[in-house]
């Protein structure tokens, strides 16, 4: 076996089992589950009318790169939304079936075990993805952490030159997980630097940057800072996906673009890997990113929730709007942990403990004393969960 399994950490929903083990909820309540995100808003007809109706393509073995017309419409997709360049489809774009297995497997392509004690630079909270990909890959997660007082950012300036010096991959999530916050134009800056000087590749995790609140005012992309700060794309991968854009997290659907050298040297992994994307899916893309008019309904009803829900929790939580994706990361009065417990056990409602999201890192957990709300159930659902914690810390 692999001894670097041993390394891998319980998965936070394992945790959240563990903690509710033996515990049984409020039957005078209807359960509601905030704290997975997973979309339960409906999928387009759209979608499901190019799925039915390319499932022919089940005859047929897909290629690992995927047709071109797929390529093609993630292309067309990139350039409307951010306003960029037409990336090439042949070389630049890889369809991926969806960013999580892309985001781990991409470790074990970058990380060269020939260089001595290999760094991962991971936030904190985290995707927990990222630490399994770097110990799986043979190297060792940095956790920068993500704290209040300075925005949620990631600052890579306070990481030490002996650390950045063995760095060779920076996983940065964008609006982030659980934060909800956008990395400024600013903050891009300072990572693309440090990049350039140390040599490291960046991995743009971009899964929720179709959930926003501003029609007016999208989430600044990594290919766009890019873009913007008039930098090519070497050593700089983005990673997209349908599943929260389009309600479609069981089709396993989404890209990596950027560096072609990278891009080419992927791709030619994921041919061992098997990875390559179902045909009917790959049909069901094209629909999916050529669409726009579903994913502007999908921010309002959002929104929506976002709007009343929030307010409602001021008394209760500390907690305020993210500038992005799906998630209420708010602050408890009481331990992150007690406060889940109490939670599922009087009300019936599931919530994340922060903590769970998090590693101890620099004499701190981060994720300690919040809670994670993912506003992903109907209106209705997320209004009585709202009251439903009022009373808990009434």
């Amino acid at each position: 076996m692999n001894p670097n399994l041993n390394l891998l950490q319980p998965y936070p929903f394992q945790r959240l089992r563990d903690l509710f083990k033996g515990v049984t909820p409020n039957a005078d309540y209807a359960a509601i589950n905030l704290s997975i995100g997973e979309p339960k808003h409906a999928t387009p007809q759209l979608i499901k009318d190019a799925l039915v109706n390319n499932l022919a393509g089940l005859a047929s073995y897909p290629t690992t790169i995927g047709v071109p017309a797929l390529r093609e419409a993630i292309s067309h997709w990139i350039t409307r939304r951010y306003n960029v360049p037409v990336l090439n489809p042949e070389t630049a774009i890889l369809p991926v079936t969806g960013s999580r297995e892309a985001l781990f497997a991409f470790a074990q392509v970058i990380i060269d075990n020939t260089k001595p004690n290999p760094v991962v630079i991971s936030p904190n909270p985290f995707y927990q993805i990222y630490e399994g990909a770097a110990f799986l890959a043979g190297a060792t997660p940095y956790f920068l952490n993500t704290l209040p007082e300075n925005q949620h950012a990631m600052d890579f300036e306070s990481v030490p030159v002996d650390v950045l010096n063995r760095t060779q991959l920076a996983y940065v999530c964008s609006p982030g997980n659980p934060s909800g916050k956008v990395m400024t134009l600013a903050q891009w800056k300072t990572i693309f630097e440090l990049s350039d000087k140390y040599g490291f590749v960046i991995a743009a995790d971009e899964c929720y940057s179709e959930i926003y609140f501003n029609e007016k005012n999208p989430p600044l992309g990594a290919l766009q800072a890019a873009y913007l700060l008039g930098r090519s794309h070497a050593n700089l991968i983005v990673f997209s996906s349908l599943s929260k854009r389009s309600n479609v997290p069981g089709m396993r659907s989404g890209f990596v673009a950027g560096d072609e050298k990278i891009i080419e040297k992927f791709a030619l992994y994921r041919t061992y890997h098997g990875c390559a994307m179902n045909p009917a899916v790959q049909a069901a893309s094209i629909a999916a990113w050529n669409d726009e008019a579903h994913v502007i309904e999908n921010r309002r009803l959002y929104a929506e929730k976002f709007k009343i829900v929030t307010p409602m929790l001021n008394d209760a939580l500390q907690v305020e709007m993210p500038d992005a994706a799906f998630y209420l990361w708010a602050r408890s009065n009481i331990p992150d942990t007690e406060f889940a417990l109490k939670l599922y056990r009087d009300f019936n409602v599931t919530v994340l403990p922060g903590s769970y999201l998090a590693r101890e890192a620099h004499g701190v957990n981060p994720g300690e004393g919040f809670v994670r709300l993912a506003l992903v159930a109907s209106l209705d659902e997320c209004i009585d969960a709202a009251k439903r914690i009022q009373q808990l810390s009434s």
